[in-house]
């Protein structure tokens, strides 16, 4: 079956025009950023048809007379094609909102042969930037890319889960249509612990954390703010025991989610950070080649951090590494306890913000072997 590419013009392919939404002069005209190269790559490397889809308000009235919009528009399409990118098909709708058509996005009135049967819809996407495009991947059974990074645009009429990305950078939307999500799971299920994980290594550091460790969930949360990772972490352990369980078990559950996650790795940049935090230095390198191993240069002298023991801190990290098949090194320096195992997280998350970057343009895995 094929698939397709329902691509919004105005805020997708070209900057809207403030004021009056209207491309109808040459000086008007300006390409979105990065759309050349990557929609150039995403036609060349996939097997999308690409279909344009707008709304242009009332073309062919008095308020957007034809002869304004055509000439600016064929440029528009002109250029497109010079970057060998070529549309197979462009839908216009020309009504107002208020005239309430089918055809007007999010309706579906003028998607005809594309819902009939033919067309992989479920793994079609509408790219845009506006609400109504999301709402239009929804009515068409399509997945939405939003070209905004605020998807509170979305909340109202509960789209957010059509939207499987949302971001302003072209360059995200070819790696996710060509590389596919990094998005994974992970239960892992004892008599002493019982572990929900979930991560999306391209997301927005959205966490949502739980392990009844108020400050281990202060730290697990630093992994995904600074690490650019959506991160759902629910623990239910036996802390009427002790800590034990429930930091080990948690460490191995997001070190396979990691592992699962990297898939084959192939793009990646595989290494990856040291920061300082007020009195402290900390270091953080790492390898995801595949091989566990620990090197830990950190010494705390108080026996508890909150509620977490300090003697876990090593524990945790040699459970991560050894589960998410990497190489760390970590040292530490400084006097307060608390800013030093912060920055070792920190430094963690930055660590792996930076291994897992994947570049499409060379996307071979990185290593002399030809596997990790």
């Amino acid at each position: 079956m094929k698939k397709a590419l329902f691509i919004d013009r105005d805020g997708t392919l070209v900057i809207e025009p403030p004021v009056d939404y209207q491309l109808d002069s040459f000086h008007k005209l300006e390409f979105y950023p990065k759309v050349f190269r990557n929609l150039g790559f995403i036609r060349s490397k996939l097997d999308f048809e690409f279909v344009m889809v707008t709304n242009q308000d009332g073309l062919g009235t008095s308020s957007f007379p034809e002869d304004t919009f055509w000439p600016v528009h064929n440029l528009v399409l002109k250029t497109l094609e010079g970057e060998g990118i070529i549309f197979d098909d462009i839908l216009i709708d020309r009504s107002f909102p208020e005239d309430h058509v089918s055809t007007r996005k999010p309706g579906t009135g003028m998607m005809g042969k594309y819902l009939i049967g033919d067309y992989d819809l479920a793994n079609s996407f509408v790219i845009g930037d506006r609400a109504t495009d999301v709402e239009l991947a929804k009515n068409m059974g399509c997945k939405a890319i939003l070209l905004q990074e605020n998807m509170d645009i979305l909340k109202e009429k509960n789209l957010e889960s059509y939207c499987v990305l949302a971001t302003t950078d072209w360059d995200k939307v070819a790696e996710f249509l060509f590389a596919g999500e990094r998005i994974t799971e992970v239960r892992r299920t004892t008599k002493e612990t019982d572990i929900y994980i979930s991560l999306n290594l391209d997301g927005s550091g959205k966490c949502d954390i739980s392990t009844g460790i108020g400050f281990f969930d202060h730290m697990l949360e630093q992994i995904g703010k600074h690490g650019g990772i959506d991160l759902t972490i629910k623990v239910k352990g036996d802390l009427e025991v002790d800590e034990h369980h429930t930091i080990e078990d948690t460490a191995i559950a997001l070190g396979e989610c990691i592992y699962r996650a990297l898939g084959s790795k192939r793009g990646i940049e595989r290494y990856g950070y040291c920061l300082p935090m007020d009195d402290c230095l900390c270091r953080v390198a790492l390898d995801f080649g595949g091989r566990a191993w620990l090197v830990w240069d950190a010494e705390f002298h108080r026996e508890k951090i909150g509620e977490m023991p300090t003697e876990m801190f090593l524990h945790f990290f040699k459970s991560l590494s050894d589960a998410a098949r990497m190489n760390l090194n970590i040292k530490a320096e400084g006097q307060n306890e608390h800013h030093k195992i912060e920055g070792i997280f920190k430094a963690l998350a930055r660590a792996i913000k930076m291994a897992v970057r994947r570049d499409i343009y060379h996307f071979e895995v990185p290593s002399s072997k030809g596997c990790i």
